[in-house]
């Protein structure tokens, strides 16, 4: 007789029968036995996969002289000797039902974000639990993270019966216990299945040491769910990827539809202009089509000349696009540089990528008890509430109605580092009720009035380096010129503005964002600005010299090696940060990173004062 099962390929073809898993659950309650052990009774393991299986099963194997089924998937060396899964494992097969993928997440608590991978495009999750054991922290923490991804059904997989004999009473206690701790989750199903994947007890058929488990073995049961969609269809959305100009005569926008479906004739508004038009072609290749739907890479050719690029949306009016520059968003850090507000990064959202700061921590999730908790920085594997704004608005759908329009990333602008996952919860409308007032005396003028153009001068550098001394001496000489000047030193601005600042790096990133901010300010006043702080950290700078015009902003790295500068100490600072009485302490205690590409290099170990204003004025006036 046939086997319902055989291999399948990797496809890019959608099919309304192909199921995303993924499996979750503390260290060593399964979750990769689970999944070995079902591809093996589905014959799904080919001879010489099996003969390997066997010799890595006598090595690194944990089950006696059985075969181990969790090396199927625990392909990394570093996880067969520590017998934990550490990456992300998928594998794929079919049945006569369905396809399906599934996803083999780690359980240790610092592989958070390997986790979120793997949950970030599943629809089922299959939670482990050992039976022998009950519930742990770990099973309400990952409850609690494939809630916040938008997973709404659960398989309870209560492993390990065979450790507490086949028994239906610790059973009926772990699923009580689970189900009332997952009220506020809102999960649409929760389906609890006994099961030892070790000895394969209701994985592919019913044991006959349940009788008193009256539901589906696990894969029928995987079969037959009816799956409703996380993404409810409110009508065609389709982020635009690139503008298609085969010819002058051709104008068609390509992407991948992320909701719905659409045809010929149907109405469709653009995101963020908002200009309605209608849809006269389908093109995929060289194919002309009918209608096309959700997960389809297409082109399409509207009747009407409207405004629409890259990273913008292609929607029909009842899709409830929204466009803003403001959200409340949750996200999971995955960077081990720490995440601070005020820091620039890149927002990649749909096929739109816009500069987008953090500005406020709100709170980081607790994922043992749900506590919300006050923090100002975020680590690695950290989930947390946040408010981010982008320099621009951007059409979006809240991440519970669409992943593909509500999920983003942040990327490093300088390292192109992934940094964090996120999911927007829904926009802050404050933005919109702000707008930038104009006047009719503007920079220009006051530039005329004073004969003099607006710029700043940004001296970096250590403790002691000469950065206010020679700001000093600078702002002189220019005053001798007959310009309009100012200083805003770093000891001067923290008596006042910045006084309610610590040295905390989320102070100082604090510091410099409001310290540009204000420069900002005196330059478009017309007023040469030289400002004489650490600011220790590349990203401010680049943020600071991001809000001048082209030509504005000069960086000036005041240069002194540690050791020069400790010596100079003019303010017994070195002295009381070594006896600690200053935390954090800039060079010591807390990292510098110097400028690579400065406007000016003054090296003051080397040059005088007078030799650094020499060469601080000549780079000043071959900018006239």
């Amino acid at each position: 007789m046939p086997s319902r099962f055989h291999q399948s390929q990797r496809s890019t073809s959608l099919s309304s029968r192909s199921v995303k898993l993924m499996t979750c659950g503390s260290v060593d309650d399964g979750k990769s036995t689970l999944i070995g052990r079902l591809l093996f009774e589905a014959n799904l393991i080919k001879e010489d996969q099996l003969a390997h299986l066997k010799n890595l099963s006598k090595r690194h194997g944990t089950s006696d002289d059985q075969i181990d089924f969790s090396l199927l998937l625990d392909g990394l060396s570093a996880e067969r000797e520590q017998s934990i899964t550490i990456d992300v494992a998928y594998r794929f097969f079919n049945t006569s039902i369905r396809s399906f993928r599934i996803a083999d997440v780690p359980g240790h608590e610092e592989y958070t974000k390997n986790m979120v991978t793997g949950a970030s495009t599943a629809e089922i999750a299959i939670l482990l639990v050992d039976a022998s054991r009950g519930l742990s922290e770990q099973t309400r923490r990952h409850s609690f993270i494939v809630s916040l991804l938008g997973i709404r059904h659960i398989v309870l997989a209560i492993n390990k019966i065979d450790l507490i004999n086949y028994k239906s009473d610790a059973v009926s206690k772990i699923v009580s216990e689970y189900k009332s701790m997952a009220v506020p989750l809102a999960f649409e199903t929760i389906m609890p299945i006994p099961i030892s994947a070790r000895h394969g007890d209701n994985i592919i058929k019913k044991s006959q040491k349940t009788p008193w488990y009256t539901g589906t073995p696990l894969l029928q049961y995987l079969e037959e769910i009816e799956i409703s969609c996380s993404e409810p269809d409110g009508g065609y959305v389709m982020p635009i990827q690139w503008v298609n100009r085969q010819n002058s005569d051709f104008r068609g926008f390509a992407g991948t539809i992320a909701a719905g479906s659409v045809k010929p004739g149907q109405k469709v508004v653009s995101h963020p202009s908002n200009q309605t038009t209608t849809i006269r072609q389908i093109i995929f290749g060289s194919e002309i089509l009918p209608s096309a739907s959700t997960g389809e890479a297409v082109t399409v050719v509207v009747n009407n000349e409207i405004d629409l690029s890259r990273g913008d949306v292609l929607a029909a009016a009842e899709a409830g696009i929204d466009v803003s520059d403001q959200f409340e968003a949750d996200v999971v850090w995955m960077d081990s540089e720490l995440g601070f507000s005020g820091r620039p990064y890149w927002m990649m959202l749909g096929s739109a990528k816009i500069n987008a700061k953090i500005t406020k921590i709100k709170y980081k999730y607790d994922l043992n008890t749900l506590a919300k908790l006050s923090d100002t920085k975020l680590q690695c594997n950290d989930i947390a509430s946040i408010t981010i704004k982008l320099d621009q608005a951007v059409p979006f759908l809240p991440y519970q109605t669409n992943r593909k329009l509500g999920g983003f990333i942040l990327v490093d602008r300088f390292n192109l580092r992934t940094v964090a996952a996120g999911m927007i919860k829904h926009s802050l409308h404050r933005a919109a009720n702000v707008r930038q007032q104009h006047f009719d005396v503007n920079r220009a003028a006051r530039e005329s009035l004073s004969g003099q153009k607006g710029r700043v001068f940004w001296l970096t550098g250590l403790s002691g380096a000469g950065k206010s001394t020679l700001a000093n001496e600078f702002e002189k000489a220019l005053h001798k010129k007959g310009l309009n000047t100012y200083v805003l030193d770093g000891d001067n601005i923290r008596t006042g503005l910045n006084g309610d600042l610590g040295f905390t790096d989320a102070d100082r990133i604090e510091n410099i964002r409001r310290v540009a901010e204000v420069a900002k300010l005196m330059v478009d006043a017309g007023l040469i600005v030289i400002t004489a702080f650490i600011s220790p950290f590349k990203p401010e700078r680049e943020s600071a010299r991001a809000l001048f015009d082209e030509g504005d902003f000069s960086e000036v790295y005041v240069d002194a090696p540690i050791d020069i500068a400790e010596q100079r100490d003019s303010k017994g600072l070195y002295k009381k940060a070594r006896s600690g009485e200053i935390p954090n302490f800039t060079g010591l205690f807390s990292s510098y990173e110097p400028p690579l590409e400065p406007e000016v290099h003054l090296t003051t170990s080397i040059l005088t004062i007078e030799q650094c204003l020499t060469k601080l004025l000549d780079y000043f006036e071959k900018l006239q």
